[in-house]
């Protein structure tokens, strides 16, 4: 039996290499891509709208940056690139217009569940998250039957949210609030 070793890649090494050419996503995961597919059009729909509604509190306001699938180094050696769907990172910890990957956590990561997304992975992508210090995190089911947001802090006990609640950025973005349907409208 013979084993094969699989030589692990930096982060830089990551973002210098070519776009998939079958237009998958990836992240690297400690040392290694994964790919995963293109998300289906409710998945990008929310997504966008989501973005959009943080955007917008956050530009009129000059609070800090948006972003959505960009990269964001969550452990070296080895090397993590997560890429969340929406994420805000604050302008007083990262005054500089993004260039290259994120090198500090995002104030609030969203992830923006998928039809076919194991909830184990995405718990643990989760997990991965609040080691890193991303103070918030949005797990949003955009499913019609569904349409709920789960509000993971560090330390904190999971608060589920349905359609008819409000969602606040709390003590990271005190100047959002929303209703969740809004997520999904």
């Amino acid at each position: 039996m013979s084993l094969v070793s699989t030589k692990l890649i930096t982060a830089e090494e990551f973002a210098a290499m070519e776009e998939p050419a079958d237009g998958s996503r990836q992240e690297l995961v400690r040392g290694e891509i994964v790919s995963m597919p293109q998300p289906q059009g409710l998945h990008g729909q929310v997504q966008l709208q989501i973005g959009w509604l943080l955007k917008n509190v956050v530009t009129v306001q000059k609070l800090g940056w948006v972003v959505t699938e960009s990269g964001v180094i969550t452990e070296r050696d080895p090397d993590t690139v997560r890429g969340p769907d929406v994420s805000f990172f604050r302008i007083d910890r990262h005054p500089n217009r993004p260039r290259g990957y994120f090198e500090i956590p995002p104030d609030i990561a969203v992830e923006v569940l998928s039809p076919d997304d194991r909830r184990r992975k995405v718990l643990e992508k989760i997990q991965e998250y609040l080691d890193h210090g991303v103070r918030i995190i949005w797990l949003v089911d955009p499913e019609p039957e569904a349409q709920t947001v789960e509000i993971y802090r560090p330390g904190q006990s999971t608060l589920l949210l349905n359609e008819t609640d409000t969602i606040t950025g709390g003590d990271v973005l005190p100047e959002f609030s929303c209703k969740v349907i809004e997520f999904f409208q």
